[in-house]
């Protein structure tokens, strides 16, 4: 009985290492927006192209792997819901509902659910588990981002690919590397995956 006790407070994302819960979890969620926003800003345009490179792609993974689902979901809701209603921390200071990169902010909201479920589920233990996690994550942004793409410039989905995902492939896929290194790294520096582990092999020594 005590043994599955400590289990169940074992931390399943790095967030959970933070004392406290409502507070805690309000300035976590705040913390995701607010990092996704500063990201936006750090943007370089691209020629033939409306959709810059940005850091917010890889601050919406470390943030929803970091936070799990519901605070990194909420976080980027409130990032999506505050620059719709003016708040200029969309890419480059944009607000509001006119720029054509808006689906690609409404796919960090699903993007930051599944990620942080995966991590939740132990999806960025390892370099390998974290680089699938945020493959995932950054698929579903761009499922997202690039039909919207192709309806507010009225492209077809060849464009619109052209526009919004070939040329950010190679930059995605660093990302991908970055956090497959930094997150296994941060759980190991944390030692809290340790006793997950020992936890783990309790269970199984007694065929649970």
């Amino acid at each position: 009985m005590a043994t599955a006790h400590a289990a169940r407070r074992r931390p399943a994302v790095l967030g959970d290492l933070l004392p406290g819960a409502l507070a805690r979890d309000a300035a976590l969620v705040a913390g995701a927006a607010a990092f996704t926003g500063l990201a936006a800003q750090i943007a370089v345009p691209l020629p033939g192209t409306p959709v810059p490179v940005t850091g917010q792609t890889f601050a919406v993974l470390l943030a929803a792997a970091a936070l799990g689902p519901g605070r990194a979901a909420l976080g980027m809701l409130l990032y999506l819901l505050a620059g719709i209603a003016g708040m200029p921390w969309f890419t480059d200071g944009g607000s509001g509902t006119g720029v054509p990169t808006l689906g690609y902010v409404l796919g960090f909201v699903a993007a930051a659910a599944v990620v942080g479920r995966l991590a939740q589920r132990g999806g960025d233990r390892t370099p390998v588990k974290t680089a699938a996690t945020m493959l995932a994550g950054t698929a579903i942004m761009y499922a997202a981002g690039v039909p919207y793409l192709m309806a507010s410039l009225d492209v077809d989905l060849g464009r619109a690919l052209d526009l919004g995902m070939t040329p950010f492939l190679a930059g995605d896929a660093l990302k991908v590397l970055l956090a497959a290194g930094l997150l296994p790294a941060a759980w190991k520096l944390t030692g809290a995956d340790r006793g997950r582990d020992a936890d783990r092999g309790q269970d199984r020594g007694r065929g649970r």
